[in-house]
């Protein structure tokens, strides 16, 4: 008798606040979100795919349509773990019913439990409307990729006083507003942990502090496929991008060699011995 493996939910994720620690991972395609699926409580299909698989300079010209396609991805490699999916730049900042519209358009066409967008007190009233509509949805405060042209650059935040009393502002916004969870992305450590003890829903830190509810990193990062730039707050956990080049050289060579294919690869060809 096969057993049936049970698709965590967001109330689960809820539920970890102030428990076991949250472990968030992104994912992009089919073949990693199955290896990663028995291991990550949450799978973020991140607009950061813009960066890591596309090779372009920031998220912002990530699309509705590729966030759809990566998400129906993961979505085919998982059986266990919550995913949710990016809403990308443009998509939701307007109105609310921008937001519901593309949102509705992700969890329907997708399968998705979840959306994540960015910004704080300013989308509360979005996330409120979205929530009210049946649409979970994770903030994202900080340090915000889709935000970083207007904020000069990738640079964590809260140092300055008034920084840290915006962020506080921004995190009881998103909380009180119904959201299931709440990134940290580059808060200063005593800040986000700061956030961590008094908002109800669970944080989750990148580059933010140990006490968060849960932490998330790029994939990529992790495995050490991704070399343009290391993040202060990534730690490598392999370096797959060099076994990757080691494997292309060692095929490039036995392929000028005439080693590669040898009669054991061939059609044909009658076995010696």
């Amino acid at each position: 008798m096969t057993r049936t493996i049970r698709r965590i939910g967001v109330p689960e994720i809820t539920a970890q606040k102030g428990h076991t620690p949250i472990v968030s991972l992104t994912a992009y395609t089919t073949p990693v979100a199955r290896l990663l699926d028995a291991h990550a409580d949450l799978l973020l299909v991140g607009d950061s795919v813009g960066m890591v698989l596309y090779g372009m300079p920031t998220t912002l010209p990530v699309t509705l349509e590729m966030m759809i396609a990566h998400g129906q991805a993961v979505m085919r490699g998982t059986s266990r773990a919550c995913v949710m999916v990016d809403l990308p730049f443009g998509s939701y900042q307007e109105s609310p019913e921008m937001a519901f519209r593309a949102a509705a358009r992700v969890m329907s066409e997708t399968g998705a439990s979840a959306v994540k967008l960015e910004g704080g007190a300013e989308m509360a009233d979005t996330i409120r409307f979205l929530v009210a509509r049946g649409i979970p949805v994770c903030g994202h405060i900080g340090l915000m990729p889709q935000s970083v042209q207007a904020a000069g650059g990738f640079r964590a935040t809260g140092r300055k006083p008034d920084e840290a009393e915006r962020l506080r502002a921004d995190a009881r916004a998103v909380d009180e507003a119904g959201a299931f969870a709440l990134v940290l992305e580059g808060v200063v450590e005593p800040l986000a942990a700061e956030i961590t003890g008094f908002v109800a829903t669970p944080t989750i830190g990148i580059g933010a502090s140990p006490q968060c509810d849960g932490q998330v990193l790029v994939s990529d990062d992790v495995l050490g496929l991704f070399a343009d730039f290391t993040p202060r707050f990534v730690k490598r956990y392999a370096e797959l991008g060099r076994q990757v080049e080691a494997a292309a050289e060692a095929y490039a060579a036995d392929v000028r060699a005439r080693r590669f294919p040898g009669p054991e690869h061939c059609f044909g060809v009658a076995k010696s011995g």
